[in-house]
């Protein structure tokens, strides 16, 4: 450095405040620990994660398979006073089948999402393996959130609907794999719904959407969160898609407030 940048740096203390924060953003953009890969080392590599999370899948759906009773009994649990009946042979075996694989995707989960963190993770720069870790915790707490929310309040309140329409007219006597269906449904569409907000932190962060434009759109957000909760609803009664509707809601302007937390 030169006597006369000594005296510009004296005079001017911001300049290498300035070069310091430019060193570090430039830092954050960076890929670290960057190594080359060929397109077939890419696709021998997501060729394996995928082996392996299906194993896991296998063998999350055996275990539950093994497990089912109890599972189909928490499961019947919100159906109070009504019996289910198996209208065709194996319909029982068949449920059964159905309600392990959900529950079996539902354990191995967070073993595919390590398997889809270590694909992508050689690929994100620093700034961006900073919102890994918040999207990875957030996404499975609200997913586990969305499935609660379901069980205790949606479909209670579906249910208690249907049985009180129809209660001087007809007996309660229900194919026990069309209420499955209808609760399973039910269920993980709520999870996947209370995926709104991480959707949002990441828009935000990537720099894709700003909160100020996330709010400005609040009237297309109402509609849509009505057609959404009529869509994801298994059910045509008004009550179950208006509480689904107003957690979108809900989860929707929450996720603009977490936006605004992280200066987006």
């Amino acid at each position: 450095m030169t006597p006369s940048q000594d005296l510009d740096t004296i005079n001017n203390p911001d300049i290498d405040q300035e070069e310091d924060g430019n060193s570090e953003g430039d830092s954050l953009d960076e890929l670290p620990n960057e190594v080359e890969m060929s397109l077939f080392d890419h696709l021998e590599e997501l060729r394996q994660r995928i082996f392996y999370s299906l194993i896991a899948v296998a063998i999350g759906v055996i275990g539950c398979f093994f497990a089912v009773k109890p599972i189909v009994q928490l499961l019947e649990a919100p159906a109070q006073g009504v019996k289910f009946l198996q209208l065709a042979p194996g319909e029982y075996f068949f449920v059964s089948l159905k309600v392990a694989g959900y529950s079996g995707l539902v354990l191995s989960s967070p073993f595919i999402l390590y398997q889809l963190i270590q694909f992508v993770l050689p690929g994100l720069t620093r700034r961006e393996r900073r919102l890994l870790g918040p999207v990875v915790l957030g996404s499975s707490v609200l997913f586990a959130g969305g499935l609660v929310f379901a069980y205790l309040l949606l479909i209670p309140a579906a249910l208690k609907f249907f049985i009180s329409y129809g209660a001087s007219v007809v007996e309660q006597l229900w194919s026990i794999d069309k209420y499955f269906e209808f609760v399973l449904l039910l269920l993980f569409s709520t999870g996947l719904a209370f995926q709104i907000p991480i959707i949002q932190l990441l828009l935000g962060n990537l720099g894709i959407v700003s909160s100020e434009k996330m709010l400005a759109g609040w009237r297309y957000v109402i509609i849509g969160g009505v057609v959404l909760g009529a869509v994801l609803t298994p059910s045509t009664d008004p009550l179950t898609q208006s509480l689904l509707a107003g957690a979108v809601l809900g989860l929707y302007f929450g996720g603009i407030g977490l936006v605004k937390l992280t200066g987006k």
